[in-house]
């Protein structure tokens, strides 16, 4: 993504959508957002349809945008560079907390292991913790094959 010509000013709080999307929701927080953009890509080839939101802060998160994902789509994915009892943690809460779960709703909470990693290249950190693009949409497409085999 291009960096503006001026830095602008972020609401604290609230998150923006970077791509528009119908069947899945990819909520990233941190430098998960060119993995999610790819990981979208991926799978738009295979016909299915994400999109991805830059939550941009943790605390406070965007309250209303959570809603609207979960609202509008099927599955929603979070990603980000925590650990468990992060970010993907206070969203399932959220969600749980204010009534948002229903039936066929999945989610998914992607986060770096419990487990200590070397220093390397980014890169090479992130795909071995399964935070890369294809470890995303692998997520996804795992989604849509157990919702087929339940269909029968």
């Amino acid at each position: 993504m291009a960096l503006p010509a001026r830095g602008q000013i972020l609401p604290i709080g609230k998150g923006r959508v970077v791509r528009e999307g119908k069947e899945v929701a990819i909520l990233s927080l941190g430098t998960r957002l060119g993995a999610a953009l790819t990981a979208a890509d991926q799978l738009a080839a295979d016909g299915i349809s994400c999109t991805v939101a830059d939550a941009r802060f943790a605390k406070p998160f965007d309250e209303e945008l959570v809603r609207r994902l979960v609202r509008t789509h099927g599955m929603l994915v979070t990603v980000e560079e925590g650990s468990t009892g992060g970010f993907g943690a206070q969203i399932l809460h959220f969600i749980a907390n204010n009534g948002l779960l229903r039936p066929g709703f999945d989610i998914r909470t992607m986060t770096l292991p419990d487990v200590f990693q070397e220093h390397d290249d980014p890169a090479k950190q992130y795909e071995t913790a399964g935070l890369g693009a294809s470890d995303i949409a692998r997520v996804v497409a795992n989604h849509f094959v157990r919702k087929a085999k339940a269909r029968g």
